[in-house]
């Protein structure tokens, strides 16, 4: 008995070994394969500016406040932040676990129910919004035109990720500073999707170069040298 508990337990630890180093094999080499290569080629066609902006782990989207096709103020306030500035061009939206949202403002924070809910999907999902007034092009703020076209299909795409598409439900008494704000959001993150996942496929659904498939930062920005 005892040597068949040892067996089955050196064929789980196998198991599980031989599945992480697939998982981060499939991660590197699928996120290196470009989707939309030639998006928007014709210069006069792209008209709008938006960003995609890293904090080295997670990616956020980053469009115009408001314009002739989006205004965003009507959804996502000044008021329910806390500095309540209304002077902001741009507001950047990232998808993530709304466990690590809320509850792990720092990774001294994590707690290992909240990381293995997250992993295996079984969490829910909240959209994180900041305000800025500009952005400073970098390694980690890439700046991007597109058409107007293309723009129509990133905000729809955006829309649909909230849990109420046409009134966005706050997450009231959370943020990260002055200028952010929570809400309700639809889907679970877990170790197939995460927060860069929907990032890179808010890119997609906008005709923009992207990674076939990513999980991480890197596999979105190295299509953007």
């Amino acid at each position: 008995m005892l040597k068949k508990s040892f067996k089955f337990l050196g064929w789980t630890l196998c198991g599980i070994l031989s599945f992480l180093v697939l998982y981060v094999i499939s991660v590197y080499l699928i996120s290196k394969i470009t989707v939309n290569s030639n998006a928007d080629l014709t210069k006069q066609r792209r008209s709008i500016p938006i960003y995609i902006l890293s904090n080295g782990v997670h990616t956020d989207i980053v469009v115009p406040i408001k314009n002739e096709i989006k205004d965003w103020r009507n959804e996502i306030q000044f008021s329910q932040t806390q500095s309540k500035d209304s002077l902001a061009n741009f507001v950047a939206f990232g998808w993530g676990d709304k466990g690590f949202y809320l509850d792990t403002p720092e990774w001294s924070d994590l707690k290992a129910s909240t990381a293995l809910k997250a992993a295996f999907g079984v969490s829910t999902s909240a959209m994180h919004t900041t305000f800025f007034k500009e952005l400073k092009e970098g390694e980690d703020c890439k700046l991007i035109f597109i058409s107007k076209e293309n723009y129509q299909k990133l905000v729809a795409y955006i829309s649909d990720s909230f849990s109420d598409p046409v009134h966005p439900q706050w997450i009231e008494g959370h943020s990260y500073g002055k200028k952010d704000a929570f809400y309700e959001a639809k889907g679970s993150y877990s170790l197939f999707y995460t927060c860069n996942t929907w990032a890179n496929s808010a890119l997609k659904a906008a005709n923009q170069k992207a990674s076939l498939w990513t999980v991480y930062d890197k596999g979105i920005f190295c299509h953007y040298q």
